[in-house]
């Protein structure tokens, strides 16, 4: 009797080990967890990002007017005939 008892208690013993300091503890749980929560924010900002990028796409693809915004906000075109005022404050 006293051997199953000694054995249990070992295996018990190796079971606590495992669940408190071995591979998949719950210590390496818990920074898994971390690190998925990190990840998923990042993945809502790109996706935020990637569906701002399509809809500046679609915007470019539907007609002059977002082109020549673009012109004249990046690159200071001017349509002939049309005046530059610069305002400096």
């Amino acid at each position: 009797m006293k051997i199953i008892v000694i054995i249990l208690i070992l295996l018990i013993g190796q079971m606590q080990y495992r669940l408190w300091l071995g591979d998949g503890s719950i210590n390496e749980a818990g920074i898994y967890q971390t690190r998925l929560n990190e990840l998923k924010i990042q993945v809502e900002e790109k996706k935020h990002r990637n569906e701002m990028l399509y809809a500046e796409v679609l915007d470019l693809r539907k007609g002059q007017e977002a082109i020549e915004e673009r012109a004249r906000d990046e690159l200071g075109m001017i349509k002939p005939g049309e005046t530059f005022i610069q305002v400096i404050e």
